[in-house]
């Protein structure tokens, strides 16, 4: 497959979600607005949002592996999260490569940074503790979740309010930022410019698990050392910034599995996407196999009443007019 057209239907699927995302975040605020009474307009809440809470997530998770109950508050939420690291498993980090719209927001600003020739590559010796920040992240949040909550913590927190609202939480986060919040973000949108996939490689505690995840994954770029002409291009490339040309095979837990490696290599077959063991596989088969695993617990959750959440209407209402009033509980 040519370089270009792999490259463009990676961008087409990370757009398609990214745009679906944004959809599905107008049509919440729609519903909000229907819920809180500005609006006689009614637009069914979009489950899809609750994608955007993970850490409600890890914890219906747990409870999940515990008792066999799915979450009924935000079932949707859990779905994705299972499906990400079921993706994680079999295909390394490919939700990240192909799915996330932060990711594409991520990959579209290093790629404006390499247009206007702004790319630097931090030093392994500041690589390195920056790297593993995530992972500092992701121990807290495992540490507070899976080790310090037992089954009555989880239970209480999946039934508080505050669990309930954390959408409209998320949606305030967007409509009425804090000027903390717009300058973080501002920061991280001229370092992403500057620095490869800043937020993804260095803070990112959903990444970490799934990259601690991909380690055991079949899947893997396999090079060919005595074809390689240690051009370069593919770690130029590179959203992870990985060293290939060092590697004979790519097993890095910071490997997206975006294939764009695959894309720029000027030699023939010298990089190539591997199944079990040294099995060579068409390129497209990642893509094609996430969206598989993606689609299919997608519908498996719609098919079994685990996608739309279960928390009564008129719940919703009595919160959501009081959302930004309820702490989290202590």
């Amino acid at each position: 497959m040519k370089a270009k057209r792999l490259i463009l239907i990676r961008r087409a699927v990370q757009a398609s979600f990214f745009i679906f995302c944004l959809y599905s975040g107008w049509q919440f605020y729609r519903f909000y607005l229907w819920v809180i009474g500005k609006s006689a307009l009614y637009v069914p809440r979009p489950p899809a949002v609750e994608g955007f809470l993970p850490i409600s997530a890890l914890v219906a998770l747990k409870r999940l592996i515990l008792t066999g109950q799915y979450d009924t508050v935000h079932p949707a939420g859990l779905t994705i999260f299972i499906a990400a690291l079921v993706i994680a498993l079999v295909l390394r980090k490919g939700f990240c490569g192909w799915i996330c719209p932060v990711g594409f927001c991520s990959n579209m600003l290093a790629v404006l940074g390499r247009r206007l020739h702004l790319t630097w590559v931090p030093p392994p010796w500041l690589d390195l503790p920056l790297t593993a920040l995530k992972y500092l992240l992701l121990a807290f949040f495992s540490y507070l979740i899976l080790w310090k909550m037992d089954l009555a913590a989880i239970e209480g927190f999946i039934r508080t309010p505050y669990n309930m609202v954390v959408d409209v939480k998320m949606l305030y986060f967007f409509l009425r930022p804090s000027n903390l919040t717009i300058i973080i973000i501002a920061v991280l949108v001229v370092l992403s410019i500057c620095t490869r996939n800043v937020w993804c490689r260095y803070l990112c505690p959903y990444g970490a698990l799934q990259g601690l995840l991909s380690m055991f994954s079949p899947t893997k770029i396999q090079r060919d050392a005595e074809s390689c002409i240690n051009c370069r291009k593919c770690e130029k490339f590179c959203p992870g910034a990985i060293k290939i040309t060092t590697k004979s095979a790519i097993k890095s837990p910071e490997c997206i599995g975006c294939l764009e490696c695959l894309a720029v290599c000027p030699v023939p077959d010298c990089l190539s996407l591997t199944i079990t063991a040294r099995r060579q596989v068409p390129a497209l088969t990642m893509p094609i196999l996430v969206l598989i695993i993606f689609s299919g617990l997608w519908l498996g959750a719609l098919a079994t009443g685990n996608w739309h959440s279960k928390v009564p209407l008129k719940t919703l209402k009595q919160y959501y007019q009081i959302g930004l009033s309820i702490t989290h509980p202590r």
